[in-house]
């Protein structure tokens, strides 16, 4: 069973310690101080984007690991792929970006 919080693409699942956030065209350090504040509570947060979003993914990872909570979390896994739309051979690459608290 999931729960659905609507700010910024935020998901956050019942049976598991961590929180899911798509990442959009925000202004980072706003989407960076929600993340750390999600990652007070929770042991990992996963950052989600795709395509021009992918930029803001990298820099709000950095911003919490090496400035905000630098020692005390880590960038644990980092995905990317490329989906492709049927039939119209378009493709948008995706990033998955892992951070755990220490």
């Amino acid at each position: 069973m999931e729960e659905s919080n609507e700010r910024y693409g935020q998901e956050q699942t019942d049976k598991s310690d961590d929180a899911i956030i798509n990442i959009g065209n925000d202004p980072i350090m706003i989407l960076a101080v929600d993340v750390l504040s999600i990652l007070g509570s929770k042991k990992q947060v996963i950052l989600r984007a795709r395509g021009n979003s992918i930029p803001n993914a990298v820099a709000i990872a950095n911003i919490i690991t090496e400035k905000m909570l630098k020692g005390n979390s880590k960038v644990g896994k980092i995905t990317v792929d490329t989906v492709s739309a049927a039939g119209i051979g378009k493709m948008t690459s995706t990033i998955e970006i892992v951070l755990n608290k220490i």
